[in-house]
Protein backbone atom coordinates (compact mmCIF):
# COMPACT_ATOMS: atom_id res chain seq x y z
CA UNK A 1 0.00 0.00 0.00
CA UNK A 2 1.23 3.53 -0.74
CA UNK A 3 0.65 6.71 1.23
CA UNK A 4 0.20 9.91 -0.77
CA UNK A 5 2.16 12.74 0.83
CA UNK A 6 1.78 16.43 0.01
CA UNK A 7 4.79 18.71 0.15
CA UNK A 8 5.97 21.95 -1.40
CA UNK A 9 9.03 22.05 -3.62
CA UNK A 10 10.24 25.52 -4.64
CA UNK A 11 6.79 26.93 -3.92
CA UNK A 12 4.85 24.39 -5.95
CA UNK A 13 2.66 21.72 -4.40
CA UNK A 14 3.72 18.22 -5.36
CA UNK A 15 2.69 14.73 -4.30
CA UNK A 16 4.80 11.72 -3.60
CA UNK A 17 3.75 8.17 -3.05
CA UNK A 18 5.75 6.89 -0.09
CA UNK A 19 5.84 3.23 0.94
CA UNK A 20 3.61 2.34 3.87
CA UNK A 21 4.02 -1.44 3.86
CA UNK A 22 7.26 -3.00 5.15
CA UNK A 23 10.03 -3.28 2.58
CA UNK A 24 10.27 -6.69 0.89
CA UNK A 25 13.06 -7.61 -1.51
CA UNK A 26 11.05 -9.96 -3.71
CA UNK A 27 11.65 -11.24 -7.23
CA UNK A 28 8.74 -9.12 -8.46
CA UNK A 29 10.37 -6.01 -7.05
CA UNK A 30 13.62 -6.88 -8.87
CA UNK A 31 11.77 -7.31 -12.16
CA UNK A 32 9.99 -3.96 -11.72
CA UNK A 33 13.24 -2.13 -11.02
CA UNK A 34 15.06 -3.65 -13.98
CA UNK A 35 12.10 -2.92 -16.27
CA UNK A 36 12.00 0.70 -15.08
CA UNK A 37 15.72 1.03 -15.71
CA UNK A 38 15.04 1.06 -19.44
CA UNK A 39 13.49 4.51 -18.95
CA UNK A 40 16.45 6.03 -17.13
CA UNK A 41 17.41 8.18 -20.12
CA UNK A 42 13.98 8.79 -21.68
CA UNK A 43 12.01 9.39 -18.47
CA UNK A 44 14.38 10.05 -15.55
CA UNK A 45 11.58 11.35 -13.32
CA UNK A 46 9.80 8.02 -13.58
CA UNK A 47 12.88 5.88 -13.04
CA UNK A 48 14.58 7.88 -10.30
CA UNK A 49 11.30 8.57 -8.56
CA UNK A 50 10.56 4.85 -8.43
CA UNK A 51 14.12 4.04 -7.34
CA UNK A 52 14.01 6.71 -4.62
CA UNK A 53 10.78 5.33 -3.15
CA UNK A 54 12.16 1.81 -3.19
CA UNK A 55 15.46 2.90 -1.64
CA UNK A 56 13.92 4.93 1.15
CA UNK A 57 11.67 2.00 2.03
CA UNK A 58 14.76 -0.20 2.16
CA UNK A 59 16.57 2.31 4.36
CA UNK A 60 13.55 2.58 6.68
CA UNK A 61 13.81 -1.16 7.34
CA UNK A 62 17.13 -0.47 9.07
CA UNK A 63 16.50 2.77 10.94
CA UNK A 64 13.79 5.19 12.03
CA UNK A 65 13.52 8.05 9.54
CA UNK A 66 10.85 10.19 11.16
CA UNK A 67 12.67 13.24 12.50
CA UNK A 68 16.11 11.88 11.55
CA UNK A 69 18.74 14.21 10.10
CA UNK A 70 19.87 12.52 6.87
CA UNK A 71 22.78 13.55 4.66
CA UNK A 72 22.11 12.63 1.02
CA UNK A 73 25.65 12.55 -0.39
CA UNK A 74 25.80 13.22 -4.12
CA UNK A 75 22.05 13.76 -4.11
CA UNK A 76 22.07 15.86 -7.29
CA UNK A 77 18.59 17.01 -8.31
CA UNK A 78 17.04 15.69 -5.11
CA UNK A 79 14.95 12.63 -6.01
CA UNK A 80 16.03 10.82 -2.84
CA UNK A 81 15.95 14.02 -0.79
CA UNK A 82 12.29 14.60 -1.69
CA UNK A 83 11.21 11.08 -0.72
CA UNK A 84 13.23 11.24 2.50
CA UNK A 85 11.47 14.47 3.42
CA UNK A 86 8.07 12.97 2.56
CA UNK A 87 8.93 10.08 4.88
CA UNK A 88 9.42 12.44 7.82
CA UNK A 89 13.20 12.78 7.68
CA UNK A 90 15.15 16.05 7.67
CA UNK A 91 17.37 15.61 4.60
CA UNK A 92 20.41 17.65 3.62
CA UNK A 93 21.44 17.17 -0.01
CA UNK A 94 25.21 17.50 -0.56
CA UNK A 95 26.61 17.66 -4.10
CA UNK A 96 29.68 19.16 -5.77
CA UNK A 97 27.85 20.09 -8.99
CA UNK A 98 25.46 23.04 -8.80
CA UNK A 99 24.26 22.35 -12.33
CA UNK A 100 23.34 18.79 -11.43
CA UNK A 101 21.40 19.98 -8.38
CA UNK A 102 19.43 22.42 -10.52
CA UNK A 103 18.85 20.04 -13.44
CA UNK A 104 15.35 18.92 -12.49
CA UNK A 105 13.59 21.97 -11.09
CA UNK A 106 15.82 24.87 -12.11
CA UNK A 107 16.86 25.31 -8.49
CA UNK A 108 18.75 23.24 -5.96
CA UNK A 109 16.77 21.06 -3.52
CA UNK A 110 15.64 22.86 -0.40
CA UNK A 111 18.47 23.11 2.13
CA UNK A 112 21.09 21.75 -0.30
CA UNK A 113 24.82 22.24 0.37
CA UNK A 114 27.46 22.57 -2.32
CA UNK A 115 30.43 20.40 -1.38
CA UNK A 116 32.57 17.40 -2.24
CA UNK A 117 31.87 13.85 -1.11
CA UNK A 118 35.61 13.59 -0.45
CA UNK A 119 35.43 16.43 2.08
CA UNK A 120 31.82 16.49 3.26
CA UNK A 121 31.10 19.98 4.61
CA UNK A 122 29.61 18.71 7.88
CA UNK A 123 31.11 18.39 11.35
CA UNK A 124 32.01 15.07 12.94
CA UNK A 125 29.03 13.11 14.25
CA UNK A 126 26.43 15.48 12.80
CA UNK A 127 23.80 13.28 11.14
CA UNK A 128 21.65 10.33 12.19
CA UNK A 129 21.92 8.74 8.75
CA UNK A 130 24.49 9.24 6.00
CA UNK A 131 23.10 8.04 2.70
CA UNK A 132 24.57 7.68 -0.78
CA UNK A 133 23.17 5.97 -3.86
CA UNK A 134 25.43 5.23 -6.84
CA UNK A 135 28.02 7.93 -6.22
CA UNK A 136 31.02 5.97 -4.94
CA UNK A 137 32.06 4.84 -8.43
CA UNK A 138 32.20 8.47 -9.58
CA UNK A 139 34.88 9.72 -7.18
CA UNK A 140 38.64 9.15 -7.61
CA UNK A 141 39.15 8.07 -3.98
CA UNK A 142 36.11 5.95 -3.03
CA UNK A 143 37.35 4.87 0.40
CA UNK A 144 38.04 8.44 1.40
CA UNK A 145 34.41 9.19 0.56
CA UNK A 146 33.31 6.15 2.57
CA UNK A 147 35.44 7.28 5.53
CA UNK A 148 33.91 10.75 5.29
CA UNK A 149 30.40 9.28 5.43
CA UNK A 150 31.32 7.44 8.61
CA UNK A 151 32.94 10.55 10.09
CA UNK A 152 29.84 12.75 9.81
CA UNK A 153 27.52 10.07 11.25
CA UNK A 154 26.63 10.09 14.95
CA UNK A 155 27.63 7.10 17.10
CA UNK A 156 24.76 4.64 16.77
CA UNK A 157 23.75 6.18 13.46
CA UNK A 158 23.44 4.38 10.12
CA UNK A 159 25.47 4.62 6.92
CA UNK A 160 23.69 3.48 3.73
CA UNK A 161 26.22 3.16 0.93
CA UNK A 162 25.54 1.63 -2.48
CA UNK A 163 27.43 1.67 -5.76
CA UNK A 164 27.57 -0.01 -9.16
CA UNK A 165 30.57 -2.32 -9.20
CA UNK A 166 32.83 -2.14 -12.25
CA UNK A 167 32.61 -5.75 -13.41
CA UNK A 168 28.82 -5.87 -13.29
CA UNK A 169 26.91 -5.72 -16.60
CA UNK A 170 26.23 -2.00 -15.99
CA UNK A 171 29.69 -1.21 -14.58
CA UNK A 172 30.59 0.97 -17.55
CA UNK A 173 27.25 2.80 -17.33
CA UNK A 174 26.26 4.02 -20.81
CA UNK A 175 29.43 2.49 -22.31
CA UNK A 176 28.41 -1.02 -21.12
CA UNK A 177 29.05 -3.82 -21.94
CA UNK A 178 32.15 -2.67 -23.81
CA UNK A 179 33.82 -1.72 -20.52
CA UNK A 180 34.76 -5.38 -20.24
CA UNK A 181 37.31 -4.64 -22.99
CA UNK A 182 38.68 -1.68 -21.04
CA UNK A 183 37.25 1.60 -19.81
CA UNK A 184 39.15 3.86 -22.23
CA UNK A 185 38.32 1.63 -25.18
CA UNK A 186 34.64 1.61 -24.24
CA UNK A 187 34.59 5.41 -23.95
CA UNK A 188 36.27 5.81 -27.34
CA UNK A 189 33.76 3.45 -28.94
CA UNK A 190 30.86 5.41 -27.43
CA UNK A 191 32.27 8.67 -28.78
CA UNK A 192 32.65 7.26 -32.30
CA UNK A 193 29.15 5.82 -32.25
CA UNK A 194 27.29 8.79 -30.78
CA UNK A 195 29.42 11.71 -31.87
CA UNK A 196 29.95 12.87 -28.31
CA UNK A 197 31.80 11.71 -25.22
CA UNK A 198 29.85 9.72 -22.62
CA UNK A 199 28.66 11.56 -19.53
CA UNK A 200 30.53 9.05 -17.38
CA UNK A 201 34.13 9.12 -18.63
CA UNK A 202 36.43 6.37 -17.43
CA UNK A 203 39.28 7.75 -15.34
CA UNK A 204 37.62 11.15 -15.01
CA UNK A 205 34.08 10.73 -13.72
CA UNK A 206 33.84 6.94 -13.57
CA UNK A 207 36.19 4.63 -11.71
CA UNK A 208 36.43 0.85 -11.21
CA UNK A 209 35.23 -0.13 -7.74
CA UNK A 210 34.86 -3.75 -6.66
CA UNK A 211 32.61 -5.60 -4.25
CA UNK A 212 35.63 -7.27 -2.69
CA UNK A 213 37.36 -3.96 -1.95
CA UNK A 214 34.18 -2.55 -0.41
CA UNK A 215 33.74 -5.54 1.88
CA UNK A 216 37.39 -5.37 2.98
CA UNK A 217 37.08 -1.67 3.75
CA UNK A 218 33.92 -2.21 5.81
CA UNK A 219 35.19 -5.22 7.74
CA UNK A 220 38.53 -3.60 8.58
CA UNK A 221 37.05 -0.27 9.64
CA UNK A 222 37.00 -0.19 13.46
CA UNK A 223 34.43 2.62 13.47
CA UNK A 224 31.59 0.62 11.91
CA UNK A 225 29.57 -2.53 12.40
CA UNK A 226 28.31 -4.20 9.21
CA UNK A 227 24.55 -4.63 9.51
CA UNK A 228 23.99 -5.82 5.96
CA UNK A 229 25.90 -6.44 2.73
CA UNK A 230 23.77 -7.47 -0.22
CA UNK A 231 23.15 -7.08 -3.95
CA UNK A 232 20.86 -4.06 -3.79
CA UNK A 233 18.43 -4.88 -6.58
CA UNK A 234 18.24 -8.64 -6.07
CA UNK A 235 15.68 -10.66 -4.10
CA UNK A 236 16.66 -11.26 -0.50
CA UNK A 237 17.33 -14.94 -1.15
CA UNK A 238 20.14 -13.94 -3.53
CA UNK A 239 22.24 -12.35 -0.76
CA UNK A 240 24.59 -15.36 -0.85
CA UNK A 241 26.06 -13.97 -4.09
CA UNK A 242 27.97 -11.34 -2.10
CA UNK A 243 29.91 -14.08 -0.31
CA UNK A 244 31.27 -15.75 -3.47
CA UNK A 245 34.48 -14.09 -4.72
CA UNK A 246 34.57 -13.57 -8.48
CA UNK A 247 30.92 -14.36 -9.06
CA UNK A 248 29.81 -11.44 -6.90
CA UNK A 249 31.70 -8.97 -9.07
CA UNK A 250 29.66 -9.90 -12.15
CA UNK A 251 26.29 -11.01 -10.83
CA UNK A 252 25.62 -8.51 -8.05
CA UNK A 253 25.08 -5.44 -10.32
CA UNK A 254 25.09 -3.12 -7.31
CA UNK A 255 26.43 -3.59 -3.79
CA UNK A 256 24.65 -2.17 -0.75
CA UNK A 257 26.41 -1.77 2.58
CA UNK A 258 24.38 -0.86 5.66
CA UNK A 259 26.64 0.08 8.56
CA UNK A 260 26.23 1.14 12.17
CA UNK A 261 28.57 3.84 13.46
CA UNK A 262 30.27 2.58 16.61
Amino acid sequence: MLRRTRFFHHGEEQRLETPQAPFRATLGRSVRLLSAFRKEQSDPDFFYGMLARDTVAQLAAHTELNGALVADIGGGPGYFTDVLRASGARPVCVDCDAGEMMARAGAAPEGAILGSALDIPLKDGTVDVCFSSNVLEHVPDPWRMADEMVRVTKPGGVVYLSFTNWLSPWGGHETSPWHYLGGHRAAARYTRRHGKAPKNVYGSSLYPVSVGAALRWARRNPDVQVLDALPRYHPRWATWIVHVPGLREIVSWNLLLVLRRR
